[in-house]
């Protein structure tokens, strides 16, 4: 049915990362916004901070069944709360290098270059640096961007053991620097303070924060933006299941909403929908009509195509003596980002990642690591644990993509580039090796509570790529669906490529960049 008042100057579908900070940016016009959530706001208990609850037995993660290209049944790692999946992300929030916009040559392929470069983005990187907290250091990374002025807050300080990290790696001839992080935090000389929202503690990274002391979509857009503008309107589990339109097929008409089990009808002047990558092309796809037959804005063929998650692996290395680091997500090193001495092609990014707690290694171990460590408890591996996320590149592949089969969700990926991923595994143990750790990395294949190869969609990107010809691309430079007039896509379904740095932050800044396009167009 019809809702009462139920026509907006913007509807914005999806509170995460992208819907949010557009229906942030844009709120103070005045113009009426409605945001619209498939989830409630995540409960907020003490199983926040539980590693069986969150990691082992997955509970804040979608409910939903997807396949595999072969039939395999999978879980994927969603999350549809306020906010999105920023809710449980690690907050790293790290610009595109300047050479990602270009061109890049890798051993498998090419990593296409954008169609706009990094100058374009750099004055919204700045701004979403400062909307999410991010705290840093300029000039330690070695492939850091040009910036225009200093990170907003100062960098997370490293406890004692991931010092003796920076350091052994700085007299190995490598440039570790603080990793940039979206965190509500305040030090003095080291020292969390008082009244700091963050406490420094170890449920940080993949976990939702009890105290709302991660920078997330929620916190930092959703919650501000409500409070300080009343034409704002939250609309909360409710799920859009499609976009209608006109005869012409070159307007959204109507959006078809389930809310409690019923179907609800809403309008808007301009429609955003931020998704995310992978939800966003099933919405476009199964909102196929006469004159869109194979999903909306899909005369080009490339909704649901080009999907990208970077080839990703977290390790454990077992240090020879006890880490008592608390909050070890601090640190990260891009030296072999471009490539090495070794290799001419790009490796990739090594981060650190929070501490590995007992519940998650029992749960994941696998019959390698009890072989290789029959008498070593749980607990104590976890003590000697020093963790990392690994990156490298995931080129697109219009192959690789979301789609339905019949009713079922179908997600088709083969790897690719992994020979930079393993070369880049070597890399860490090469220079861990020489900090204290055994030769042995054990792979951690549990994270958010799934495996990472196909159901790891954290860094999800691609599926509605944006370009300058609508043969080859399903958007335009300003995000707007070439064959709508009024549609936009505020996630990271546009992007070409991914680089090998989590997407966020990118994601963040081309949203504002997408409202700025937005308002100016529409005199708001």
């Amino acid at each position: 049915m019809r809702m009462p008042d139920s026509h907006f100057d913007m509807i914005v579908i999806g509170s995460g990362p992208g819907g949010a900070s557009l229906a942030h940016r844009l709120a103070p016009t005045g113009k009426r916004i409605l945001l619209i959530e498939r989830g409630n706001y995540l409960p907020r208990s003490a199983a926040n901070w539980d590693s069986q609850t969150v990691f082992v037995d997955g509970v804040y993660q979608a409910n939903e069944t997807w396949y595999g290209k072969n039939g395999e049944s999978f879980h994927p790692g969603l999350h549809y709360y306020v906010g999105g999946n920023s809710k449980v992300y690690g907050a790293a929030l790290f610009r595109l290098r300047e050479r990602d916009f270009d061109e890049v040559r890798h051993v498998d392929g090419v990593s296409p270059a954008w169609p706009l470069k990094y100058n374009t983005y750099e004055p919204y990187y700045a701004m979403a640096e400062k909307l999410f907290h991010v705290h840093g250091q300029r000039g330690e990374d070695p492939n850091e961007p040009p910036s225009n002025g200093p990170f907003p807050y100062p960098p997370v300080s490293h406890e004692p053991r991931i010092q003796a990290l920076n350091d052994s790696l700085t007299q190995n001839g490598l440039h570790p620097f603080h990793l940039p992080l979206g965190i509500l935090l305040d030090e003095s000389e080291s020292k969390i303070t008082p009244t700091s929202v963050c406490i420094r503690c170890d449920a940080f990274d993949g976990f939702p924060c009890l105290l709302n002391g991660k920078a997330d979509a929620q916190v930092m857009c959703v919650d501000p933006a409500l409070k300080e503008n009343p034409n704002l309107t939250l609309l909360t589990g409710a799920y859009v299941s499609k976009l209608e339109t006109d005869t012409t097929g070159r307007k959204i008409t109507s959006i078809l909403v389930v809310r409690s089990g019923e179907e609800e009808i809403y309008s808007a002047d301009i429609v955003v929908v931020a998704c995310g990558a992978l939800s966003s092309a099933l919405l476009l796809l199964r909102s196929a009509n006469e004159k869109h037959p194979n999903g909306l804005a899909n005369g080009s063929g490339q909704v649901g195509r080009n999907y990208m998650r970077h080839n990703q692996s977290i390790l454990m290395a077992l240090m020879r003596e006890p880490n008592e680091t608390v909050f070890q997500k601090t640190l990260a090193v891009s030296d072999y980002y471009f490539g090495a001495d070794d290799w001419d092609f790009p490796l990739g990014l090594i981060q650190m990642c929070a501490t590995s707690h007992a519940a998650q290694i029992r749960g994941e171990a696998l019959p390698e690591w009890l072989e290789w460590l029959p008498k070593m408890p749980f607990e104590e591996m976890a003590r000697h644990s020093m963790d990392f996320w690994l990156s490298s590149e995931d080129l697109p592949r219009a192959e690789n993509r979301i789609f339905y089969d019949g009713d079922r969700v179908v997600l088709d990926v083969t790897e690719g580039n992994m020979e930079a991923h393993h070369r880049l595994k070597k890399k860490l143990e090469m220079i861990l090796g020489a900090a204290g750790a055994h030769s042995v990395l054990l792979e951690r294949s549990l994270y958010l509570g799934k495996g990472i190869p196909i159901g790891g969609t954290a860094h999800q990107a691609g599926t509605a790529r944006f370009g300058i010809d609508p043969a080859t691309s399903v958007l335009d430079l300003n995000c707007k669906a070439h064959e709508l007039d009024n549609l936009y896509i505020a996630d990271a379904s546009f992007f070409p490529s991914i680089g090998a740095v989590n997407p966020t932050l990118t994601i963040i800044a081309n949203a504002l960049r997408v409202a700025d396009g937005i308002a100016a167009k529409h005199g708001w």
